[in-house]
């Protein structure tokens, strides 16, 4: 049976953090009723190039295994719709003003006390219009992300949203648990700053420990050496030694034993503190072959090392593996749900709907004449 079998969420969220978590939700047997703006939609919709089969890539990604229906809130029967559809889910998803159409959590609670109701936005209750990149920015992302000395740069993919996605469906699984026990809904609440600022992890907390602001390092992990990319005969390899034994593995490895034992290099925070001759050393003994064949001695002696891949091949080398990385929808093909499971298994995924594919199915459900599929 899927995991969350029975489980009605009603999406009223765009662009990337709420579609993300109701797909996960979608993923795991939730039956997720997509609600949407007529004539145009998501605004992820018209967000091409690329395009997939029905629509952009960018919506397709996002938005599998859900049923859609186009409401328009200024028409007072559509609203109706969407406060019965409200009304009848365990789940809200929002990530809109909609206190002026009577569809807040003050207002859903009180017809329907067991709904979890996530609003998701930029900045809490600031009320400041929120977007990925502004929130990389401002929140300190972009700050430690570049070339050192270069110009701060964003993530190549909305990191912040990811997180906020998974901020989302964390909290929406927690207070459903704590419905199942209680009784009682509850308002979960989200926002892309605060998302971020847990996402910093051990660079918020060595800012919180000494004062100062972490700078971009490229590549390079402030408190790990080598944790970084070198350069062989023909291209980068990404290496990570985490403790001493792998360091000196490496060194074996790369035929240059000696730097095990170079007092410059005995501990981590003297590598760290001789980075420079530590990657001078290391690189001139990796010359000697490409990426690649660096790439197959290392991992065959057991260490972290990989050359660096374009998103197809990362997809490729998850097949390779074994990972099975891929979902077939009757469509163009999506990044599968990703996580495993040793008894359950995510629902069977389908196609992305097409704007309002749903709409007869979805009033003739909420009028209690017939009952999803």
């Amino acid at each position: 049976m899927d995991l969350l079998s029975g489980l009605v969420v009603a999406d009223f969220s765009r662009v990337l953090a709420g579609p993300l978590a109701t797909m996960t939700l979608a993923d795991l047997g939730a039956t997720v009723v997509k609600v949407e703006r007529p004539g145009t939609g998501d605004d992820t919709r018209s967000w091409g190039p690329p395009w997939g089969a029905a629509s952009s890539a960018y919506f397709e990604g996002l938005n599998r295994s859900k049923y859609s229906i186009a409401l328009d809130f200024t028409d007072p029967a559509d609203r109706v719709t969407a406060l019965a559809l409200a009304t009848r889910a365990d789940v809200v998803v929002q990530n809109l003003r909609l206190a002026a159409f009577g569809l807040d959590y003050a207002s859903v609670a009180a017809v329907n006390p067991g709904v979890v109701y996530c609003s998701i936005s930029g900045f809490g209750d600031a009320g400041l219009p929120g977007y990925d990149f502004l929130v990389q920015a401002v929140g300190g992302l972009m700050s430690i992300t570049g070339e050192a000395g270069g110009d701060p740069l964003k993530v190549g993919v909305a990191l912040v949203d990811v997180l906020t996605a998974k901020d989302a469906t964390i909290g929406i699984l927690a207070a459903l648990n704590h419905r199942r026990t209680t009784g009682r809904g509850d308002h979960v609440q989200v926002d892309l700053l605060s998302s971020l600022l847990g996402g910093l992890v051990n660079q918020a907390s060595g800012y919180l420990a000494t004062g100062i602001a972490p700078s971009r390092m490229g590549n390079r992990h402030p408190s790990i050496a080598p944790y970084e990319t070198l350069r062989c005969a023909d291209a980068p390899i990404a290496v990570a030694c985490g403790n001493d034994r792998q360091f000196a593995r490496l060194c074996a490895v790369v035929g240059a034993p000696s730097l095990a034992g170079d007092p410059r290099f005995a501990g981590n925070p003297s590598r760290v503190a001789n980075r420079e001759a530590l990657v001078e050393a290391l690189e001139k003994a990796l010359a000697a072959a490409t990426a690649a064949e660096w790439e197959k001695r290392l991992t065959a002696a057991g260490l972290a090392a990989g050359v660096v891949r374009d998103i197809g091949q990362a997809i490729g080398h998850a097949r390779d593996l074994g990972l099975n990385p891929l979902v077939e929808t009757g469509q163009t093909p999506q990044i599968r749900h990703p996580i495993r499971y040793a008894h359950a298994h995510p629902k069977p995924a389908t196609a992305p709907p097409a704007l309002g594919e749903h709409d007869t199915l979805i009033r003739s459900w909420l009028s209690g004449a017939t009952d999803l599929p």
